[in-house]
């Protein structure tokens, strides 16, 4: 691994309510060299949010203008929200050679690797269905129909990840799962804690 660029795109999808949010954060607090990207969203702010830290939360016009000046380096709709990536802060991350945590959807992510061809992209699933929905229900962050809405679509999104991710890994017990995709993003850029 000598003279190995340690700048690398590190995509982390998985269905809501897998934990991908403390999965990236405990990265990022635990490797060197490391940015966690932090979203655009039109969604509305929930009250536990902090806005540049959680989400920066723009309007739907402002989002559609980062859109069209092709600011966002990939955007999906999801839910009825709009969620984005800022380009320039990933390619300033890249340009100072970090690794750059992205936290995204499967759609951004198929974006993503069209323009980072060297992305690694690691999916997070539950350890079953049950408890993806017992995860959810504990969240409360929504209200029942798109509670519902959004155990629906994690099938949809599983069944993507096995087809276009190179790694799964199993949130069953958080710090295994943290230490597995360490140990994948290691494999890549010789990164050290």
């Amino acid at each position: 691994m000598n003279g190995q660029n340690k700048s690398k795109v590190v995509i982390i999808s998985g269905p809501s309510g897998v934990g991908k949010s403390t999965i990236c954060k405990k990265i990022a607090e635990r490797l060197n060299n490391t940015y966690l990207s932090i979203s655009v969203t039109t969604k509305p702010r929930a009250e536990s949010e902090v806005d540049g830290r959680d989400y920066w939360f723009i309007s739907k016009e402002e989002f559609q203008e980062r859109i069209d000046n092709g600011l966002l380096l990939e955007h999906a709709e999801v839910f009825g929200n709009m969620y984005g990536t800022s380009k320039d802060k990933v390619d300033e991350a890249l340009g100072a050679d970090k690794v750059v945590l992205l936290e995204i959807d499967v759609q951004g992510a198929k974006q993503v690797k069209q323009v980072y061809k060297d992305a690694v992209m690691i999916f997070i699933l539950p350890p079953t269905q049950k408890d993806l929905a017992k995860r959810m229900s504990h969240r409360s962050r929504e209200d029942t129909k798109t509670a519902r809405e959004r155990l629906n679509g994690a099938g949809t999104e599983i069944a993507a990840a096995w087809q276009y991710y190179e790694h799964m890994v199993i949130n069953d017990e958080l710090e295994q799962a943290v230490d597995e995709v360490i140990q994948i993003i290691k494999q890549y850029t010789g990164e050290t804690e």
